[in-house]
């Protein structure tokens, strides 16, 4: 129900758009819609909710796909690119309690209550901050999460993105909003991609207005940061990035699973650069996966090394080190 609404949003956009165009939606299922028994982590598997998409946009059978940024690899397959990143709805996580619980907060539950959350990155950051909580896996689509949450009594809460939740119309089950301090959020949380084949252009136009200048910069530099250090779903990685003034900041932070051992760091770089008519071969550059025409490419530039060196500065410190025992520990 998510991945529809969240399509035909962009629909709608196109809509306005291009009047003219007529868009037909094409409802698919996915490996990672699939395998409910397991913990995405687990699965180990990059490409979970998109190879079948990508496979329809490769056969010609489909000519965009709509995703949740945050499920789209760094690196795409040959042949694709995300024509367009929508502005970014909240990015922050948020804390849905079991209706008994209605009107507490985390520090205020019980002790030994269990939370329910899928996500490593989340677990690892909470489980340091709120030690009498347990934290367990639960899985599904926001549809089944909350009615596993609602009609039994094994989850005092569970962690969501805010984003998601807005989008279903469901605000109102938002108990508490985890801000940066408490939670880092997931590299491109909150923003929607729109990936296309490479080569063509007139598809890539077309999508390319729906590109939010500032959202693109912000998942740029998240994307590269996540890119540098290796990150994936079976590791804990977060981020938090903030434009003000010209000026982009990035925190990042890469975390053991227990979040005993963690290493945080913030940097910033300006990317206040007019926006060229470049023509010629420069028109198609990729930037982590993203292709973001009317966007000034010295600005993408800047996000892009922003992330690398933010990624670089973790690694001198001994993020690899976590993070790969982070891996066998979840492998194990």
């Amino acid at each position: 129900q998510l991945a529809r609404i969240q399509t035909d949003s962009v629909v709608e956009r196109l809509h306005q758009l291009y009047p003219h165009l007529h868009f037909e939606i094409v409802a698919m299922s996915t490996t990672g819609d699939k395998i409910l028994d397991t913990a995405l982590s687990k699965i180990g598997e990059k490409s979970l909710f998109t190879k079948e998409l990508e496979n329809a946009l490769e056969r010609n059978e489909v000519d965009l796909v709509v995703h949740s940024l945050k499920d789209l690899p760094t690196s795409l397959p040959p042949g694709f690119t995300i024509g367009a990143v929508c502005k970014r709805e909240n990015p922050l996580d948020a804390v849905v309690f079991h209706p008994k619980n209605c009107g507490k907060t985390l520090s205020l539950l019980p002790e030994k209550s269990v939370i329910g959350t899928s996500s490593l990155r989340r677990a690892a950051q909470l489980k340091k901050k709120f030690p009498q909580l347990e934290f367990r896996d639960i899985r599904g689509n926001l549809n089944t999460r909350l009615k596993k949450l609602d009609e039994k009594e094994d989850f005092s809460a569970i962690i969501l993105a805010a984003a998601g939740l807005k989008r279903m119309g469901w605000e109102n089950r938002i108990g508490q909003l985890l801000s940066p301090e408490d939670c880092l959020y997931a590299v491109g949380q909150g923003a929607l991609a729109v990936e296309v084949r490479a080569k063509d252009q007139e598809i890539l136009n077309m999508v390319s207005a729906l590109h939010d200048a500032d959202t693109v910069l912000c998942c740029i530099a998240e994307r590269a940061f996540m890119k540098h250090l290796e990150g994936g779903c079976s590791v804990p990685v977060a981020v938090n990035t903030m434009l003000k003034d010209g000026q982009l900041y990035l925190t990042g932070a890469v975390y053991s699973l227990d979040g005993s051992d963690s290493l945080k760091e913030t940097m910033q770089t300006s990317v206040s650069y007019p926006q060229q008519n470049e023509d010629g071969p420069n028109d198609d550059v990729q930037h982590v996966g993203i292709t973001a025409k009317n966007v000034s490419g010295q600005a993408q530039e800047a996000a892009e090394n922003l992330g690398v060196e933010l990624a670089s500065l973790l690694l001198s410190k001994g993020a690899k080190h976590i993070l790969s025992v982070a891996r066998q520990l979840n492998d194990a």
